[in-house]
């Protein structure tokens, strides 16, 4: 793809606000000054705005404040005036009932953000998992020339000689201390050694994905996603990201130029190969919507399914983000792809050059952690997308982090109404359940939750667990965070409290669930689902006001990727009228 950029210099749209010597422009400077700028500073220059996800209670982003700096001093180094923003912040780890719930509401107040004020440019300062699609379904929405600028992954966790990942080991030491094979005092003393620097997971979790996704996309420079958040590289990465962004507003480098249909390809095959997050899914979708490229489920099973997993990290193989960006990261991952032509090398990216031309010359430093293909994790490591009478709109499944052995099976369903019902009843030893069944969480999903929450990989009975068994299919509409493992298929759509069918699966149905066919089947005949159907009622309590009103009445399914419905389409950023 060929980039013509725009004639320099031109006006700019934060002149309309700085520019002249009219009332409501000196109202405006004026204001400014008072931090101490001089006058050349607003004589034409860019204005970039860094929308800053730093904050105390987004653990995995706080160190960014310390990273703004080094994007602050590439921008002025390229003649560009910075201004730091800060933005909304949703952390996975500490917002109830669940970040997902707050992901377009961020992407709404953050759109407005920049819509409403002088700036010509976006950094995008992002890292815990729903501050990177909030802020690039905002961006590009707006479509202002904007670069991601990633917080970058914590250091590798260690705990009694074994390598450890955030959020996997958590999933893992739980289960362990279940089945009785794990004190509780050491599940204590792990604590401190999984997460022991700045940073997202360490491991190839949803935030690891989704810095992944935002230089496959084209919207990062190239090796941006798998620096860790201490390394000197990683400010160095910033302070590179800040000159660009102000050489994107020169050209008029925008998000539409760079997010096409083969973008978003090119990402969707990139998370096959490093056993990305299935939340990826709903992320893309999203982002898809507000630039107007029309990617659908069809579309991930469609270019993810002949993807070998070659990314050997955890959770899906043995290794964390550290030994990723030491043996090449993800460049070599993108050359692998481009070799193997499952990749459009003329797709275009923040530095104005095509994704080709910046990773054709990678090199693999540790075939152990990226693998040959011929020595893939799984040679069919995209997302899975299942369809049939209990998934009319579709489910997903990540086949890297799944046992072989599950995909293809018939059980017995053992039912959850909701997440309190499967708390209250899973440890209970009189349950009937055995690891032949398929458990099943009913009102998970984006209104029944509310939000669509990360409980999907519920954990196994205790007295399964003491069996030796570590892995059961599990079906529902919740989602799965990225750190996660085993057989579980996720976002089965239409969700149940919006009436699908999963919502009147009972205790003892059968189960088919096909992974290599895609199928998945509730094995009652098609009138006595309909008359089940027809017998529903909404259980779940409708919010009587506020967002949770608005989410609840707006939300779309998992399949279209969770927005709201009148967030789609990108909207443009005009500059309106002044009202001083």
């Amino acid at each position: 793809m060929t980039f013509k950029p725009a004639e320099w210099p031109r006006k700019l749209r934060s002149q309309e606000w700085y520019g002249g010597t009219s009332r409501d422009v000196i109202y405006h400077r004026g204001w400014l000054k008072n931090q101490g700028y001089p006058d050349d500073l607003f004589d034409g220059r860019p204005v970039i705005g860094i929308l800053n996800t730093w904050s105390d209670l987004t653990p995995c982003n706080g160190h960014l404040r310390e990273l703004c700096e080094k994007v602050k001093a590439g921008i002025w180094e390229a003649g560009g005036f910075p201004v730091e923003v800060p933005v909304f912040s949703a952390s996975e780890n500490t917002f109830r009932p669940t970040a997902m719930m707050f992901r377009n509401l961020a992407a709404m107040s953050i759109e407005e953000q920049i819509r409403g004020q002088p700036i010509d440019g976006c950094v995008l300062m992002v890292g815990c998992d729903k501050t990177t699609p909030s802020l690039l379904m905002a961006a590009a929405s707006c479509d202002l020339p904007s670069i991601v600028v990633t917080g970058g992954p914590m250091l590798n966790g260690w705990f009694q000689g074994e390598r450890v990942g955030a959020g996997t080991h958590l999933w893992k030491f739980s289960e362990a201390v279940k089945a009785g094979e794990m004190t509780q005092d050491e599940f204590l003393d792990a604590e401190a050694a999984v997460t022991r620097s700045s940073g997202t997971c360490n491991t190839m979790g949803t935030a690891s994905s989704m810095a992944s996704m935002a230089e496959a996309l084209g919207m990062a420079l190239s090796g941006n996603a798998a620096i860790p958040a201490v390394d000197a590289r990683r400010r160095v990465m910033a302070q590179l990201s800040g000159r660009r962004i102000v050489q994107m507003v020169k050209d008029d480098l925008k998000p539409s130029d760079i997010l096409t249909r083969e973008a978003f390809e090119n990402a969707i095959r990139t998370n096959g190969a490093v056993g990305g997050s299935t939340n990826t899914v709903v992320h893309l979708l999203a982002i898809a919507g507000r630039v107007g490229v029309d990617i659908t489920l069809d579309d991930w099973d469609r270019c993810g399914r002949d993807v070998a997993t070659i990314v050997n990290l955890q959770p899906s193989g043995t290794y964390l983000m550290e030994e990723f960006f030491y043996a090449g990261g993800l460049p070599v991952v993108l050359k692998r792809l481009g070799e193997g032509d499952k990749l459009h090398k003329d797709a275009l990216t923040v530095s104005g050059e095509t994704i080709w031309s910046e990773v054709k010359d990678a090199k693999n430093w540790n075939e152990d952690v990226i693998l040959p293909v011929e020595k893939a994790l799984t040679q069919q490591g995209g997302i899975a997308v299942l369809r049939g009478n209990l998934a009319p709109k579709g489910a997903v499944l990540k086949p890297s982090a799944a046992t072989p052995e599950l995909m293809t099976h018939r059980g017995r369903a053992v039912v959850f109404e909701n997440i309190d019902d499967y708390k209250a009843r899973i440890g209970d030893e009189d349950l009937d359940i055995d690891e032949t069944c398929i458990m099943v969480l009913k009102n998970c999903g984006p209104k029944g939750y509310p939000g669509m929450s990360e409980v999907g990989n519920m954990g196994l009975p205790p007295k399964v667990l003491r069996k030796g068994i570590k892995d059961m299919i599990r079906i529902s509409d919740a989602r799965m965070s990225g750190t996660a493992y085993g057989t579980v298929i996720l976002h089965t759509s239409p969700e149940a409290a919006a009436g699908g069918p999963l919502a009147v699966v009972q205790n003892g149905d059968m189960i088919e669930v096909d992974v290599p066919n895609r199928r998945l089947h509730l094995d009652i005949s098609a009138c006595e689902l309909a008359q089940r159907l027809a017998a529903w009622a909404p259980s779940h309590e409708q919010p009587v006001g506020g967002y949770a009103w608005l989410h609840q009445n707006h939300v779309e399914g998992a399949d279209t990727g969770a927005d709201l419905d009148f967030l789609k389409g990108c909207r443009g950023a005009p500059v309106g009228k002044d009202s001083h």
